[in-house]
């Protein structure tokens, strides 16, 4: 079964996303963007007028934003992740009582 908790996630770490999962993120912005591009190329095949001349202005610049886009550096934050601070201190519980062996005082000898 897949609960959700109510309680909230906190990170342990202050290190950023890892090297791949920013790259793969870059990818897919880039591809999506280009794919935009190329819906606005066939849209300005079957479009007249204004909305021609629009898309392939669109056309011509996405790629350039696109570019900038995906080569945005990796996102630095400045301060770090907030401390994890409990609400109540947890505590070991008590050891359980030991019971005392009964002494024989039988001496032998």
């Amino acid at each position: 079964m897949n609960q959700k908790s109510d309680q909230s996630v906190f990170r342990i770490s202050g290190a950023p996303r890892s090297l791949k999962a920013d790259v793969r993120s870059r990818e897919v912005r880039y591809l999506i963007s280009m794919g935009v591009r190329t819906l606005c190329f066939v849209g300005a095949f079957v479009t007249q007028g204004i909305a021609r001349w629009l898309l392939i202005v669109a056309a011509v610049f996405l790629p350039y934003i696109a570019v900038v886009i995906a080569n945005a550096g990796r996102e630095r934050t400045k301060t770090p992740p907030p401390a994890f601070l409990p609400d109540h201190r947890l505590e070991l519980p008590a050891p359980p009582e030991r019971p005392v062996p009964p002494q024989n005082n039988v001496r032998t000898g």
